[in-house]
């Protein structure tokens, strides 16, 4: 994770091109034509065969006679030559590289073998390199064109990311005639080095950048990628399109990227979870930059629809309630105003129907009252080709109306030869314009998509009633058993004591080895009971014959366990049955579930919820969601499965107890996070019965696991190593964590403890309490960028927050800024020193480098414990504020900081 050099790589003073041809049509010509075309204001210096003969060296050896410095190097020769430009571009000291070359891992093995010579020879340099396989980059603000595409992009503010050159190209294309402006335009390639993960971080940071448009065939690094998607997806939209969602396209793009891709909703999952929003088609990917492109943000999902034709104002209110939307509610003021504006027929709603002789004035007059409108959120404007309308003319009238509307504005004049100067007007005047009112319509729920998406993720989530406390050690002697078997498939009782080790809730479940074994326990559970046949290599039950339910005296038990073990030998001759399990029959469950946890190769564990039974994989009702969990991602887990509203109480069927089950997915997260090892688990059915869940059978299987927790997770979990105690004085034992997302509350109470005077050292100005969002941002930090520490004071069940520290990474991630809070009643007792301290012994041991902080003059506390904790202090900028530094790299080894 990492954006060093990339904006050198993007606003270079000086360009090499290696591979520079006279010869018209070659890659090399194409880039050199682009680099001088394009504006770029540095020096650019052609290496090519004729150059170096004449210097007399070899052609990829004359970089080191370019006398002036070289940031960055483009590299457009033959693949196998690259090894040796790139240990030039590293003696010459260039920054970066932008290899066009292909021939790398997406030829196979010698690929593969050219690209790690590569990564390990820019590695020993610093180099950044963008590519092999790629067209290029373009940004605009340095106006650089590194790239073999046609053309430069249109000056805009919009980023595009693709793995595929041709994908780049033809994006290019589209948005000139659309008139669509980008800022950069960046093909990775087979992203030898810099990945998604990178380029988000780098843009996420850049101002020029207002959203970004990816093409995604597959990523690389993918914790990294999901920590950068989830920092920069709160302040800028993400739109990806994801390849490969069949098989065959899975396949395809492995054999163009050189990666498999991974199950297709597992990267819904994902997405989900970064505030990424997917489309699922090149067209929808178009669409959604040409809505993100224009000049207004999404306001809020109230779209009203203005039509001169019936039918389109229809198929806009169908394509809204395709997303479970409608067109928004006129007050009866706007009705008022448009009663008096229109003719008497128009139909009185929303749509907007302003008949088919509609001229241009009566056009500006109702989008002039929609646009004023308190409830209209967005305005979608539609013209139906009629002989008495001239569609050039509606647009031209209604250009500056639309350019300063508050709103968001689309356009779709539908139809084609008739309508296109109206399109071309939209274009040339920045104005969304779409063919189809679906088109139009799609466009702009995916703003809401986003809206939605980013409001999800702001929320605070609820606590539980109840600790999470689990029994690790229990669950890895079970662990270490099933790797320990020749399969790593645990057995039922195994599974279950394992599930039961995290607080699962099971059906009491023992073992039997005989007839008679069976019947005393059944006996002792009483009738009736189930019987299943136990054993490590048979998988499904079922298909053995291996589950026999409502057995209700002893003598059926025994005849069962005869003839159980009898089918199940003949079944599968070769397996090992250990006996059979008995539990209580549970009669007529409210609902059968599945639960479960898949090792995905790509963002590790996933888990997997929806609606069980023998049925399961047929009915195919679930949703999966990436651990680590809580109440709220638990609860839209739930929610994207038909089966909640079962859940929720239909008819005949109680409500289940959605706390009890939100506890259990976190539970069985938390399982996932903590044993890497857990290669496939599940729980099928989870039965029901009376609101409360129970788990009637389990299946475990453990492998080696190849990273340790929790480095397995795609999502950065709680770090309870950071947990520590203190003792205070006059306050008693305190505890030192790291902050969590439920702590919105307590953060709150500590906020309300403030005076003014220590709002004001805090965050430099006034402020009566803290937003939503400032909650969000405080509370809900990526453990992999922030050290967040709260001090807690216990009692009981309670807890109160009287203080919180933090050291939050900075947009080049290596340098951090720290701040500290603590509530008025408490001053003076050490506990600011304690966070502080704490949070920078971590951040010591995450090889942070550079700790600064603005802290106002008045503030002499905070001056006086920086000053003891090291930092440097000097007069800082602004009049009465000091800037507070400790540079990491300097300390003397075994440096460890104290109160």
């Amino acid at each position: 994770m990492s954006v060093d050099g990339l904006d050198v790589v993007f606003h270079p003073t000086s360009i090499a091109l290696v591979g520079a041809s006279e010869r018209p049509g070659s890659v090399g010509q194409a880039v050199m034509r682009n680099l001088i075309d394009s504006g770029f204001n540095g020096p650019v210096y052609p290496v090519n065969e004729r150059q170096a003969s004449i210097m007399g060296k070899s052609a990829y050896s004359a970089l080191s006679r370019i006398e002036e410095p070289v940031d960055l190097v483009v590299v457009a020769t033959p693949m196998t030559t690259v090894p040796e430009i790139i240990a030039e571009c590293g003696r010459i000291q260039a920054a970066g590289a932008v290899i066009i070359s292909a021939g790398g891992k997406e030829t196979g093995q010698q690929g593969r073998h050219l690209e790690a010579r590569i990564r390990e020879t820019a590695a020993g340099a610093g180099l950044r390199i963008i590519g092999p396989n790629c067209l290029g980059i373009m940004c605009g603000a340095s106006r650089l064109n590194a790239s073999f595409a046609a053309r430069m992009p249109l000056d805009g503010k919009l980023a595009f990311i693709s793995q595929s050159g041709a994908i780049c190209a033809a994006i290019l294309d589209f948005s000139i005639k659309a008139h669509i402006g980008f800022s950069h335009f960046i093909s990775l390639g087979s992203m030898l080095d810099v990945d998604f993960g990178d380029i988000i971080d780098y843009l996420g940071a850049d101002p020029t950048v207002s959203s970004i448009v990816m093409y995604v065939e597959n990523l690389t690094r993918h914790r990294n990628f999901m920590s950068a998607a989830r920092a920069v997806s709160r302040v800028k939209p993400i739109i990806a399109l994801k390849a490969g969602r069949s098989r065959a396209g899975a396949m395809a793009a492995a054999s163009h990227t050189g990666a498999m891709a991974g199950e297709d909703a597992v990267y819904d999952a994902a997405f989900q979870r970064a505030g990424i929003v997917r489309v699922r088609t090149f067209e929808e990917l178009f669409d959604a930059a040409e809505i993100l492109s224009r000049k207004h943000r999404f306001k809020g999902p109230g779209l009203a629809v203005l039509t001169n034709a019936g039918g389109p104002g229809v198929m806009a209110a169908d394509a809204l309630s395709d997303y479970d939307m409608e067109p928004a509610t006129l007050h009866p003021e706007t009705i008022q105003a448009l009663d008096a504006a229109l003719p008497e027929y128009w139909s009185h709603g929303n749509p907007v129907d302003i008949l088919g002789d509609a001229s241009p004035e009566r056009y500006q007059a109702a989008v002039s009252i929609l646009i004023q409108a308190k409830e209209v959120q967005g305005l979608l404007v539609m013209l139906a080709p009629q002989a008495m309308t001239d569609a050039g003319n509606v647009a031209r009238l209604l250009v500056d109306q639309l350019t300063h509307a508050s709103i968001p504005v689309l356009t779709s004049w539908m139809g084609g030869v008739d309508v296109e100067k109206g399109r071309e007007i939209f274009n040339r005047a920045g104005i969304a314009t779409f063919d189809t009112p679906e088109r139009a319509v799609r466009a702009f729920m995916n703003l809401h998509r986003h809206a939605r998406s980013i409001e999800m993720l702001q929320q605070i989530p609820p606590r539980l009633s109840t600790r999470i406390r689990v029994d690790r050690e229990a669950a890895s002697r079970l662990v270490e058993k099933g790797l320990a078997s020749a399969n790593g498939l645990l057995m039922e009782t195994e599974a279950k004591s394992l599930i039961t080790a995290y607080g699962i809730p099971v059906n009491p479940t023992a073992a039997a080895v005989s007839a008679d074994e069976a019947a005393a326990i059944a006996h002792g559970y009483g009738f009736p009971v189930v019987m299943k046949i136990l054993s490590r290599t048979i998988i499904h039950k079922s298909d053995a014959g291996g589950v026999a339910l409502n057995l209700n005296t002893g003598d059926e038990v025994k005849k069962t366990f005869t003839d159980m073990v009898a089918k199940a030998h003949t079944a599968f001759p070769h397996a090992e049955i250990e006996g059979v399990t008995i539990q209580p029959m549970i009669p007529t469950p409210h609902g059968e579930l599945i639960l479960g946890v898949k090792k995905d190769p790509d963002f590790g564990p996933v888990i997997l919820f929806g609606m069980g039974g023998v049925l399961a994989e047929l009915l195919n009702d679930r949703a999966i969601a990436l651990p680590p969990l809580n109440r709220l991602l638990a609860a839209r887990l739930m929610e994207g499965t038909r089966i909640d509203r079962l859940l929720k109480g239909y008819r005949n069927h109680p409500p289940a107890d959605r706390e009890r089950l939100e506890e259990v997915l976190i539970r069985l997260a938390q399982l996932a996070t903590d044993f890497p090892q857990i290669a496939e688990l599940d729980i099928n059915p989870m039965v029901i019965q009376h609101g409360r869940p129970i788990a009637v059978d389990a299946r475990v299987v453990i492998k080696p696991a190849s990273v340790p927790a929790p480095m397995h997770l795609a999502v950065s979990p709680y770090p309870a190593q950071y947990e520590s105690r203190v003792r205070v004085a006059d306050i008693g034992e305190l505890l030192i964590r790291p902050i969590r997302p439920d702590d919105a509350p307590l953060l709150v109470e500590l906020f309300d403890t403030l005076s003014p005077q220590s709002i004001y050292y805090r965050f430099f100005s006034p402020m009566k309490q803290l937003s939503p969002t400032m909650l969000a941002r405080f509370t809900q930090i990526d453990y992999d960028r922030e050290v967040a520490l709260v001090a807690i004071l216990e009692s009981g069940n309670s807890e109160k927050m009287l203080g919180a520290a933090r050291v939050i990474l900075q947009h080049n991630l290596k340098d951090a800024e720290f701040a500290v809070l603590v509530g008025d009643p408490w001053h003076g007792k050490g506990i600011g020193a304690n966070l502080l301290a704490t949070c920078l012994n971590i951040a010591r041991d995450r090889r942070f480098r550079i700790i600064w902080g603005t802290v106002l003059a008045e503030n002499k506390g905070m001056l006086a414990l920086g000053r003891k904790l090291g930092f440097s202090i000097k007069r800082g900028g602004q009049s009465g504020e000091f800037d507070l530094t400790l540079d990491m790299t300097q300390l003397p080894s075994g440096t460890s900081f104290s109160a």
